[in-house]
């Protein structure tokens, strides 16, 4: 009997540009702006504003975004906690844990937390 591929996860495929903006939407509803978002996802990826502007144009998918960022924040590594009810820090597959970087840094965003404790510096 053949082995089965494992599926990949739906958010793999999901464009970017259809998640971005509930991305802005949480931060927003508590007070925070889009441009800190982007500060957020330039500083996680290293894109640059035209960069990123261009990913939510294309519609590439989180698996493309994130294997195309051009340079990954090595820092990135020092965002732990939960978000879902799953410790980030304990994430094996290394893309998921990528999109919880990205998803528990706009958390700490819009829970009041100062730009530069969100980025580690």
């Amino acid at each position: 009997m053949p082995k089965s591929t494992p599926t990949k996860h739906r958010i793999y495929t999901m464009p970017f540009a259809k998640v971005y903006p509930f991305l802005v939407a949480k931060a927003e509803r508590k007070g925070r702006t889009q441009a800190e978002v982007d500060e957020i996802i330039r500083w996680l990826t290293g894109y640059t504003a035209k960069g990123l502007e261009k990913v939510l144009k294309a519609q590439i998918d989180f698996e493309t975004f994130f294997a195309q960022a051009p340079k990954k924040n090595p820092k990135r590594k020092l965002v732990t906690g939960l978000i879902c009810g799953v410790r980030v820090e304990e994430i094996k597959e290394p893309l998921m844990r990528e999109i919880r970087y990205l998803d528990k840094m706009v958390d700490e965003l819009a829970k009041g937390k100062v730009m530069g404790k969100i980025l580690r510096d």
